[in-house]
């Protein structure tokens, strides 16, 4: 299990599906942090993906790299989901999140997307698969 906690920690970009009202699945690609055991996603709940988590808490999510073997390897699983509003634990997480992806949190990008995070989603995986050809 440790090489598929490694290899989540590293990668920069999870594939996201909600269900709509429709039973309809929405998948988006978004930046994401693993800690925990636990996928977390900052957002707003403005998004197809909040309210579709405020509909069904059931989600699924992909991580996967590579196009040619022997460096093709990926995750999937299967969860549930919450949306966490509180607005110190959302502006903490959020920031742990994009500090993922920027140096700093002072440039013009960085902050409007931490002005626009208004809800984390708490992502608790279960039922791993993973592949490596």
């Amino acid at each position: 299990m440790s090489e598929l906690i490694e290899f989540l920690k590293k990668e920069k970009i999870l594939h996201l599906a909600t269900i709509d009202e429709k039973n309809s699945p929405h998948i988006v690609p978004v930046w994401y942090m693993y800690s925990a055991k636990k996928i977390y996603v900052g957002t707003n709940t403005k998004t197809e993906k909040a309210k579709n988590i405020k509909h069904s808490k059931k989600v699924s999510f992909c991580v996967d790299v590579g196009i040619n073997a022997p460096k093709i390897f990926g995750v999937m699983a299967k969860g549930t989901a919450k949306l966490i509003k509180e607005k110190s634990t959302v502006n903490r997480i959020a920031k742990k999140i994009l500090l993922r992806y920027f140096k700093t949190l002072d440039g013009k990008s960085a902050r409007e997307l931490l002005d626009d995070t208004d809800c984390i989603i708490e992502i608790s995986p279960k039922e791993f698969v993973k592949w490596k050809y």
